[in-house]
């Protein structure tokens, strides 16, 4: 199948596979814009709501946890101290450590992958209902990290196969920014539920949380396997016109042309990932999830310093910061399609978190530092998707997206490991030490964008004066297409 699509391909591009292989200049693709159009809202209609319905499980699967501590996880488990903090730090070691082979591993394998990393932390959420002491905890979020490492990777990486590059932003802003706020949302309403259903067995307060929301992850898990799109090349979901489409949309995009081919994984191709946008982006990732994971975590702590709330009235305060941010999220992500940039939004949302933590610094008023948390949320929630999506703009051939779509949230969850110490139970109630760790961070934020921006633009300059071209120098056709980003002609996105 892949080579008859290839072969209908070439004569739309108007060039042979060898010409086409070695071409320096984007060439123009036949496409229908009426065919394209309704190709669009076949995608959208059918990927951004499964997409953002997987990774909703994802994080509420991962943020369970800290409306279980609400519900009094660490009093049953006899749990002390920095006990908690402990358990969270060992998700994100091996959330780590999965992140990059879990995606070279869906390249190859392909999306079937991604289907049982969600039935597995389904499974693990359940396991998690039935621990009665703190190394069984230890050892769900073990295997909890280890399958929900993969996920918002492999998400990215799967949508970047469909959509040409500047349509990217405003898609991985509605599944990505959307579905943590969803969920967050969602799952402080679900937990304020499941508290009120009646106990069964031995299942009682948290352990509710832990085993419904797993039920309906591995449910959806199991429906996934049916119905997870494949490659464009052979997706059961377009027909055999529209995979040629869809191929040559991509191929549009790609300074030498691939038709949808993938090349064979290289440790030189992998190496080259870890270049400077993507370390980049990697450090700034780092430091907007150490911001968002620790209030996602710490939310219902924090609000219950704040006022005389019952468990569940903390856990219905935390819904709306979540419901702002939504809305947020969609709005930043059009504009940043409409102008073309993502640094632009990425660094007035920074700096929107950065108030937020002047305020949560300098007034003990409730009300002002409830108010901190929703511009804290709102801008990382924009941040989160732009980081990811600048990165993976910026990203090729193949192999090189794969990895920088693994290794910015994964290497990134570093920021999480680190908002596990700076909200210290010690520090409560006003958490002074991790609001000022997040102010100095998000600040630092900001001077990464402004150099990586500049930078950007520089090497375009020097690209557009000829000043790359040497690279294309004794390059076979196979060289040629492996260069991917480095190529003369590529021009990255601000």
């Amino acid at each position: 199948m892949a080579q008859n699509i290839e072969e209908n391909l070439e004569p739309r591009v108007g060039d042979s596979r060898e010409k086409a292989s070695v071409a320096s200049t984007p060439v123009s693709v036949d496409i229908d814009p009426e065919a394209e159009r309704r190709l669009l809202k076949k995608l959208d209609w059918v990927l951004l709501p499964l997409f953002t319905a997987i990774y909703c499980c994802n994080f509420i699967d991962r943020t369970s946890i800290g409306n279980a501590r609400v519900a009094g996880l660490e009093q049953d488990l006899g749990m002390h101290g920095y006990d908690l903090n402990i358990a969270l730090v060992v998700f994100y070691i091996f959330y780590i450590a999965s992140d990059i082979p879990s995606n070279l591993l869906l390249k190859h394998w392909g999306s079937t992958w991604l289907a049982f990393l969600v039935i597995g932390f389904g499974a693990v959420s359940i396991g998690a209902a039935f621990v009665h002491n703190l190394a069984g905890l230890m050892a769900t979020r073990v295997f909890l990290g280890l399958t929900e490492g993969g996920t918002l990777s492999a998400l990215v990486y799967i949508i970047s196969r469909y959509y040409r590059r500047h349509e990217l932003v405003l898609r991985i802003g509605i599944f990505f920014g959307v579905a943590p706020t969803i969920a967050g949302a969602f799952g402080g309403l679900l937990a304020s539920g499941l508290l009120k259903v009646p106990d069964f067995g031995g299942v009682k307060t948290w352990r509710k949380i832990f085993l419904i929301e797993g039920l309906i992850t591995t449910v959806f898990g199991l429906v996934l396997l049916l119905i997870v799109p494949e490659d464009p090349s052979k997706s059961r979901l377009l027909s055999v016109a529209q995979r040629q489409l869809a191929l040559a949309r991509i191929d549009a995009d790609q300074v030498v042309k691939t038709h949808g081919r993938k090349e064979k994984t290289t440790l030189k191709l992998v190496l080259r990932s870890f270049n400077f946008i993507t370390i980049a982006c990697t450090i700034c990732y780092v430091f907007i999830n150490m911001s968002f994971q620790g209030l996602s975590l710490f939310m219902p702590s924090v609000i219950r310093t704040q006022g005389n709330y019952t468990t569940i009235e903390v856990q219905l305060r935390t819904v709306p910061p979540y419901v702002a941010s939504a809305v947020w999220v969609c709005i930043n992500a059009y504009i940043s399609a409409r102008i073309k940039s993502r640094s632009i939004p990425l660094f007035y949302n920074t700096v929107i978190m950065v108030v937020g933590y002047i305020i949560s610094v300098t007034t003990r008023n409730s009300k002002a530092r409830y108010a901190s948390c929703f511009l804290v949320m709102m801008g990382a929630t924009v941040a989160g998707p732009m980081i990811m999506t600048w990165g993976t703009d910026n990203a090729a051939p193949d192999t090189v997206r794969a990895v920088t779509t693994a290794a910015i949230p994964g290497f990134g969850a570093v920021g999480a490991i680190l908002a596990v110490w700076t909200y210290a139970p010690t520090d409560a109630p006003d958490y002074r030490r991790g609001n000022l760790s997040n102010l100095a961070a998000t600040s630092t934020v900001c001077v990464i964008v402004i150099v990586t921006a500049l930078y950007i633009r520089w090497e375009n300059r020097k690209r557009e004066r000829g000043e790359r071209n040497e690279r294309l120098e004794g390059k076979t056709a196979e060289e040629l297409e492996h260069l991917g980003c480095y190529h003369p002609e590529f021009r990255y996105q601000i």
